[in-house]
């Protein structure tokens, strides 16, 4: 027997599942198709928490502000801990690249109402007790951005969108679409048939195979990425601090301390390691710790709780894909977040239910700019 829905979106992750509220609290019927047994079981549970406006772009940065909207107001409007913790991200500068670089994004996210400024390196130093001042610069600081536990959100939003009426199918991993002229008339698991006014496919690192269900081809692919999170410690500092020096196996990394007083970290291997592969390799700790206590000498003994690996759904200029598929008039593309999908999520939750519920033209340039079918010969600065 098919079910039918107004929206059936596939994958409860990171973007799925906040959509999935704000789709349904626009009174439309709402489903949610996972092939894993929760929500979050994806790349979400990989995220580890940082949330930033501090882009190099104007549609990445009003989503995102977006997001710190949502997730600042999670506790007080609808009643749910999510650990946000508003530290701001901070962006020393020890090379004058880093810092031309900085200066000039400053005009576009200044331009973009981005609250980010360039302080001095006395003032990087008083924002960071304790940080590298050797060869320091300065650098840029956004006091809006800052952390929530991606968990934690993840739950929130699920239990929001089950309050508003959404189905959540788990251990339903879709592997057939049938297609009749330009529409997704049915989409198969192994335990259902489902149906719906608009397919959306929020798959994540699986997006790309998800798209070729009906034929469509989407250039999203998977590379991996490891991070850890150590034992609580005394408070040290606030910010996320983000170091874009590349090193000899590794471009930029980062590092902050969350609600609970852990230090958490990730580093973007160099080459990129493509592929689905998730399993912890042995260089992580030695490069990651290295880069680390350089920058921030104060975290030399720090005990180490645990690491892990996740996925980053890549497309080739490292933006997101959004917009409908030209060729199936019922489906909607969310997919490609490049690593930046927990950031992301709640914002294009919000902004996405506006424009598929209530058909506003307000977010009109995020579609145009981020479209499945723009040239990608542009490239994220900041990613």
């Amino acid at each position: 027997m098919t079910k039918h829905y107004d929206i059936l979106i596939i994958g409860a992750g990171s973007v799925g599942v906040p959509l999935a509220f704000y789709l349904a609290s626009e009174k439309l019927r709402v489903a949610v198709l996972e092939k894993e047994a929760s929500v979050g079981r994806g790349q979400n549970r990989a995220a580890i928490g940082g949330v930033r406006a501090t882009h190099s772009d104007p549609a990445k940065i009003a989503i995102c502000q977006e997001s710190i909207h949502c997730l600042a107001a999670m506790q007080e409007e609808y009643g749910y801990d999510i650990h946000w913790k508003q530290g701001g991200y901070c962006y020393p500068a020890y090379r004058r690249e880093e810092e031309r670089t900085f200066k000039e994004l400053l005009q576009i996210q200044t331009r973009y109402k981005l609250n980010i400024s360039w302080l001095s390196a006395d003032a990087i130093m008083r924002l960071i007790p304790g940080i590298n001042p050797v060869g320091l610069l300065g650098g840029t600081f956004s006091p809006e951005d800052g952390s929530a536990s991606p968990l934690l959100t993840s739950d929130a939003y699920f239990q929001l969108a089950r309050k508003c009426g959404a189905d959540f199918y788990f251990g339903e991993e879709v592997r057939e679409m049938r297609i009749r002229g330009k529409q997704i008339e049915e989409v198969r698991t192994k335990g259902g048939i489902y149906s719906a006014g608009l397919v959306i496919n929020c798959a994540g690192a699986h997006a790309a195979a998800i798209a070729k269900l009906s034929g469509q081809d989407f250039p999203v692919n998977p590379d991996s990425h490891e991070a850890g999170i150590s034992e609580p410690v005394q408070a040290l500092f606030d910010p996320m601090i983000v170091d874009m020096r590349p090193e000899k196996d590794s471009k930029n990394y980062y590092f902050y301390q969350n609600k609970e007083g852990q230090i958490v970290f990730c580093i973007t291997p160099h080459p990129a390691r493509n592929g689905f592969d998730c399993d912890n390799t042995s260089e992580f700790l030695p490069l990651v710790v290295r880069r680390m206590i350089g920058i921030y000498p104060r975290l030399r003994g720090l005990r180490i709780r645990r690491t892990w690996r996740g996925l980053y759904p890549m497309t080739p200029d490292a933006f997101p894909m959004i917009g409908y598929n030209r060729e199936m008039e019922n489906n909607f593309l969310a997919i490609g977040m490049c690593g930046q999908g927990f950031m992301l999520g709640p914002g294009l939750g919000r902004i996405l239910s506006e424009i598929i519920a209530n058909s506003s033209s307000a977010h009109r340039f995020i579609l145009e700019q981020l479209s499945p079918y723009r040239s990608f010969d542009s490239r994220e600065a900041l990613q």
